[in-house]
């Protein structure tokens, strides 16, 4: 694979404590949730951070997938990625859930269907959890 772009992100602490990008651009604190044993309270977790990249990358694929079938996709088009953790069935750790729910107003319901099921198979993020996550989608 030809690498187009490469970044690079460093966590100290893990669950609870911070992340952060080489280039400063993306700083976050880390709060381990209560429910998973965590204080909660104020930053973020990799659930969160798992949810808002894969709804972004998921969302460029449909606008990549549309734009090469002439499909205008509109601005408030909208994907919200709804991210679980649990422990897996085989007891030998932590699994994901994963539900994408595609908004695509303006465009019809067959060919929005189409465009999700071609945008899945294009993002990156769908391509590297194959094999490993049921990702459940849903066009509203």
């Amino acid at each position: 694979m030809k690498v187009l772009y490469k970044t690079q992100a460093t966590a100290t602490g893990g669950r609870t404590g911070s992340a952060a990008t080489y280039d400063g651009a993306l700083k976050v604190d880390l709060v381990t949730p209560k429910e998973l044993g965590g204080p909660g309270g104020v930053g973020n977790n990799p659930e969160q951070l798992f949810a808002a990249g894969y709804s972004a990358c998921f969302l460029g694929a449909i606008k990549f997938v549309a734009s090469q079938q002439k499909i205008k996709v509109s601005d408030e088009s909208t994907v919200t990625a709804d991210v679980g953790i649990g422990p897996r069935d085989d007891g030998q750790g932590f699994g994901l859930d994963v539900a994408l729910t595609i908004k695509l107003p303006g465009v019809e319901r067959t060919v929005a269907e189409d465009l999700v099921q071609r945008a899945h198979i294009v993002c990156p993020y769908s391509h590297a959890t194959k094999g490993s996550l049921d990702v459940r989608l849903t066009v509203a």
